[in-house]
């Protein structure tokens, strides 16, 4: 499938607007993010890039790099996957889980569980099945994501080191979990989304509802205070605004609040940060631990969609993006699951949030032609 890959394709990559990382090779593994953590501090290694999984119990998917490339700006996809013989793609959806009435019960049961108990919010998501014929490279899926990316977002890590030889993530998440840069923390969370609509006058309109909605400012607000409990202990100063942002991607609007930080101790460093913050409630709910168990009741296993992928280095430095908008693809690259949640809470509508991660599933969708 990947025989004749430019000799630069990477294992692991992050593209952003301000800057990206790619790398190739392995050293050394890590399933306990805290081991790699420490191997960082002492300077022992020089970077660990990967992904963290939804469930904190699992093991996480990080690897130390052979070779490390650092650009200004966002990737650009190679010719190869453009116009040359890596740019063939075959896709099909061959399942869903659960079909779209399950998801619709699961909504109604969700929201007379937050009515009646403690639970405040929580994510439901739901999967697609994909097969590929003939068999795809997940970079070919980055490249088309960060193509069709409204800000050139895209990542791509091996899961090989959580025991899945061979399989990827891919996506491209708009949602910063934790960037460290020297002594400065940021977060972009996201949390209240609405489908971005063909007509602009309609899609501009559904932009300033979004930006009323007291459901949806309710849902975003729990994120935030989320944030603000775990980060607060690490920084001397913590800067969040009072209400929301909204800002889109070329299938979504949603609220964001853009939380800037400054660290007490400089030895904290992003993974470390990434660790203590991971889940929010953008893509488990709140209380954590009651969210947590209802979607393992609710839900297949999810991997490591909803979980994080980035990458840190020996300075501290590093950035965590929210695993969204992102399919995991078979080591054999005949097969992928993408994956999209909406958060629920007491006032949420069903129908609207089946809609909702019909919407967010576009996203990889489209760059797959599906």
């Amino acid at each position: 499938m990947c025989a004749h890959r430019p000799l630069t394709a990477p294992d692991f990559l992050l593209s952003r607007a301000h800057g990206s990382v790619r790398t190739q090779g392995s050293l050394e593994t890590f399933t306990d993010p805290w081991a790699a953590i420490e191997a960082l501090r002492s300077g022992r290694v020089p970077m660990v890039v990967g992904a963290l999984p939804f469930d904190r119990s699992a093991p996480a998917a990080l690897t130390v790099p052979d070779r490390i490339i650092r650009e200004d700006g966002p990737l650009e996809p190679h010719a190869y996957y453009r116009q040359g013989p890596g740019s063939v793609l075959h896709a099909s959806i061959v399942g869903v889980d659960p079909e779209p009435e399950e998801h619709l019960r699961r909504v109604e049961a969700a929201v007379s569980t937050i009515r009646a108990s403690k639970l405040e919010k929580v994510v439901l998501a739901r999967a697609v099945d994909i097969a590929f014929d003939p068999p795809v490279d997940p970079l070919l899926v980055a490249a088309r994501l960060i193509d069709n990316s409204y800000n050139r977002d895209g990542f791509i890590a091996d899961l090989t080191a959580a025991g899945r030889p061979g399989d990827m993530i891919v996506g491209s998440s708009p949602e910063v979990l934790v960037k460290r840069q020297g002594s400065t923390v940021t977060a972009y969370p996201l949390a209240g989304s609405a489908p971005r609509q063909a007509d602009e006058d309609a899609d501009l309109m559904v932009g300033k509802r979004l930006a009323k909605s007291a459901k949806d400012l309710d849902e975003h607000r729990y994120v935030v205070e989320h944030l603000r409990e775990k980060l607060t202990p690490f920084c001397a100063h913590l800067a969040i605004p009072e209400y929301p942002e909204v800002t889109r991607t070329n299938e979504m609007w949603h609220l964001a609040t853009p939380i800037v930080g400054t660290l007490k101790d400089p030895a904290v460093n992003a993974l470390e940060l990434a660790v203590h913050v991971h889940p929010t409630p953008a893509i488990c709910g709140t209380p954590t631990d009651a969210a947590e168990a209802l979607i393992e009741t609710a839900e297949t296993d999810r991997g490591f969609y909803s979980g994080a992928v980035g990458w840190c280095d020996d300075s501290g430095d590093g950035e965590y993006m929210v695993a969204i908008r992102c399919a995991e693809v078979s080591g054999d690259g005949r097969t992928a699951r993408a994956w999209a949640g909406g958060g629920i809470v007491a006032d949420s509508d069903p129908a609207e949030e089946l809609e909702e991660t019909t919407a967010k599933l576009r996203t990889i969708l489209r760059s797959l032609g599906l």
